[in-house]
């Protein structure tokens, strides 16, 4: 990735750019690699020399928006280690989601063909493995409940479900955003967090651990999109 010229960088953000735009407005099934070329500007084949199929080309989009995601909360922990808690690290990660189209959209089910292929990438072990670490150091720190049954799937259910409703309810879509984001964070510390106030030096030893799983996520995405993924046959 470091030996690629600038412009094939910046040209694969603006590659990514078009893709988001089209996504928001058009949906998965219906985006063409010659729409997004049409819209940068470029012939389909100079897309290809970036991702090899439309599969690959939204895969590294919305690992672009993961890497986003990851950085603003990593910009919440640094600028307060209570968002370690996992009522207020939800609630800014439902907030984050809703400020973003295209993780909006990734919870409509028009990318759900995508999401499922995904699940096969070998980038889908590196996420598990920060939600496992995010849990378990979490539990060790004593702020998360070590009694919850499958700590991960009732987390995401949770999570997930608040932000599924706004499609599945119209009237849920009409309470303002943060309103929905302080229920989320209610059922999240009702549910999962031990009763009684976090000592503060825990807090921040938690919160530093957290960037740091956060932290050693975001060079394989970035490799993974502007490093121009090979086969295991090319090596």
């Amino acid at each position: 990735m470091l030996g690629r010229p600038r412009q094939d960088l910046n040209r694969a953000d603006r590659i990514l750019d078009a893709a988001a735009d089209l996504l928001v407005r058009l949906g998965y099934r219906k985006v063409t690699i010659e729409d997004i070329a049409q819209q940068v500007g470029i012939g389909k084949g100079t897309v290809y020399l970036h991702w090899r199929t439309k599969q690959q080309l939204f895969e590294a989009l919305l690992l672009r928006e993961a890497i986003t995601y990851i950085d603003k909360l990593l910009d919440a922990l640094r600028g307060d280690p209570s968002t370690v808690l996992p009522h207020r690290l939800m609630a800014a990660s439902f907030l984050i989601i809703h400020d973003r189209p295209v993780l909006r959209a990734m919870f409509t089910g028009d990318v759900e063909q995508l999401q499922t292929r995904m699940a096969d990438s070998a980038m889908r072990s590196h996420e598990l493995l920060a939600t496992t670490s995010f849990l378990d150091l979490l539990i060790r720190h004593g702020l998360f409940r070590a009694d919850v049954p499958n700590p991960a799937y009732a987390l995401s259910a949770i999570h997930g479900g608040f932000l599924l409703l706004d499609n599945l309810d119209p009237a849920a879509a009409e309470l303002d955003v943060q309103a929905r984001a302080d229920a989320l964070a209610h059922v999240v510390q009702a549910s999962f967090e031990p009763t009684g106030r976090p000592d503060p030096r825990t807090l921040a030893a938690a919160a530093s651990e957290i960037m740091t799983v956060f932290e050693n996520v975001i060079p394989p995405y970035r490799e993974w999109i502007y490093g121009y993924q090979r086969t295991p046959e090319s090596g």
